[in-house]
């Protein structure tokens, strides 16, 4: 077995922040050949399970991922949501999934986030009907980011005040309105493309955290991982990876936000950036592996 595993942001390093596609073919080729060469593979995103299957697992079907996961050594793992659902990845496609319901927002703030893009923003921002524990709110594709940052500005303040109004308790950057416990159980999280709303305890580290527990489960883990990602919160799941002890580093495919000063080494492609430094990156562990 390789001593390698990887563990994956979707948006950026693969799929485009642009189409929202795997727009760059070798990436699909290169992701299918390590997971033949029995490295195992984790997708830790916040995106729904229905995203990841259409738009990640469909392409790599088509490129011969059933192939590569028929071996022996082959494990790969989807954490979607930042950890409020995930699921095996088999030869059949997305294995059966676990929600974690606790972690829910309330379903009449749900309906009020979903109809103040409706009725306010729907010009610039759809509601994603995917999601199952945590609200995301995303730039429409047509929409230039210049105009959807500004319109996103607006709406983060309207789902504060919407959020704070409900009771629930929420926070969002250095503001907070408790519930009546005097907690925040919830946050907003703004991104380069959406908006979420979700409970505190979802986060890169804790999606880690499961795609480390189920590889264990299916035999002796590399010692040697790389995490890739565009976000700060990516980082989250080297800091977990660190904790435990694994020789780990992690790959910042957007560092033009900030590279984060940590114990583990830090690496960036050249002046590649997102789904171009992802191809480049996988094309490197292939030539070492092939070597």
């Amino acid at each position: 077995m390789p001593n390698l595993g990887l563990l994956f942001d979707v948006d950026g390093p693969l799929a485009s922040p642009i189409t929202r596609t795997v727009a760059i073919p070798e990436i699909l080729a290169d992701l299918v050949a390590l997971t033949a060469a029995g490295v195992p593979i984790a997708f830790i995103t916040g995106r729904s399970d229905a995203f990841v299957r259409e738009q990640l697992l469909g392409p790599l079907h088509a490129a011969g991922l059933p192939d590569a996961l028929s071996g022996e050594r082959a494990r790969m793992f989807g954490v979607f949501e930042k950890g409020a659902a995930w699921a095996p990845i088999t030869a059949d496609g997305l294995g059966d999934l676990t929600v974690d319901e606790q972690l829910a927002l309330p379903e009449p703030v749900v309906r009020g986030v979903r109809e103040l893009v409706e009725q306010r923003f729907a010009d610039t921002m759809f509601f994603d009907d995917t999601k199952r524990a945590m609200v995301s709110v995303e730039q429409r594709t047509d929409v230039p980011s210049d105009r959807y940052h500004a319109a996103q500005a607006q709406f983060n303040e309207a789902v504060f005040a919407l959020a704070a109004d409900a009771g629930i308790g929420i926070r969002w950057d250095d503001r907070a309105v408790p519930d009546e416990r005097g907690e925040t159980p919830y946050r907003i999280d703004p991104t380069i493309i959406s908006t979420d709303v979700e409970s505190v305890l979802l986060d890169k580290d804790r999606g880690a955290q499961r795609a480390v527990e189920y590889f264990e489960e299916l035999g002796e883990l590399p010692r040697r991982w790389r995490t890739i990602g565009d976000s700060r919160s990516d980082y989250k799941m080297a800091d977990y990876l660190d904790g435990a002890g694994f020789e780990v580093a992690h790959v910042d495919v957007r560092p033009s936000d900030g590279v984060l000063d940590k114990p583990y080494q830090v690496i960036t492609i050249g002046d590649a950036i997102h789904d171009e430094a992802g191809a480049r990156f996988l094309a490197h562990w292939v030539h070492e592996l092939k070597a």
